[in-house]
């Protein structure tokens, strides 16, 4: 397994997305607007004390690696596990989604609109920043798209992949993802993405496209009180 990928979200707060975040030398969160996710020096042991001068009041934080009881002052409101699932497959030979548009901060809206609908993980109305995320529309509307988020060493995440209810069953978020491969390969990173253990329709799609399941962590939301 690939050394960083154990604290992907700590390596990607304090490396890459330094500029995209806030906290200290212990604990790290995505500014407000991005995805409520934080990240820890130590993530066996996450100090979250070191993280509460960047809360806001009602925030409610997504987390990874550690288990046991919420030190005082926080609480666990969710609990389950993910996987985390690396490119092993072929580079695509061709792009599967020649017509997906580049999304920007003029579609930022649609895409929130679209995750909240869809629920893909979490999201924030500045998302698109972190990375490329690209789009399928029908018309002026926004049916499907597929992103970049983490990003630490050669690993880059692909996230926020999600379709529309009613368009769903047409391989638009698979081609979208595909595209986002072949993209990355091409740049010599490593595709990885992130799967809830639940999910099981995602995440046989997944393994069929070429993902290899090779961590499964405890991920919980958490919150101060």
């Amino acid at each position: 397994m690939h050394p960083l990928l154990l604290n992907l979200t700590w390596h990607t707060l304090a490396g890459p997305h330094e500029r995209f975040s806030t906290g200290g030398a212990r604990a790290r969160r995505y500014a407000s607007g991005f995805s409520p996710i934080v990240g820890f020096a130590d993530p066996l042991h996450p100090d979250l004390d070191a993280l509460r001068p960047y809360c806001a009041e009602g925030e409610h934080f997504y987390c990874d690696g550690w288990s046991g009881a919420a030190p005082p002052g926080w609480r666990v409101d969710v609990e389950s596990t993910m996987f985390k699932m690396v490119w092993e497959g072929e580079a695509p030979a061709q792009d599967p989604a020649p017509d997906a548009v580049p999304l920007t901060a003029d579609h930022a809206s649609a895409a929130l609109a679209l995750a909240e609908l869809t629920r893909p993980g979490p999201f924030g109305l500045r998302t698109l920043e972190l990375g490329d995320y690209f789009g399928l529309f029908d018309g002026d509307r926004l049916v499907a798209m597929a992103g970049e988020r983490m990003h630490a060493g050669e690993l880059r995440e692909i996230s926020g992949v999600c379709t529309h209810p009613d368009q769903q069953g047409r391989g638009l978020a698979r081609r979208l993802m595909l595209k986002l491969v072949r993209r990355q390969l091409a740049r010599g990173e490593r595709p990885m993405l992130h799967v809830m253990r639940d999910n099981l329709g995602a995440r046989g799609l997944y393994e069929r496209m070429g993902f290899r399941p090779v961590h499964e962590s405890v991920v919980r939301v958490v919150s101060p009180c």
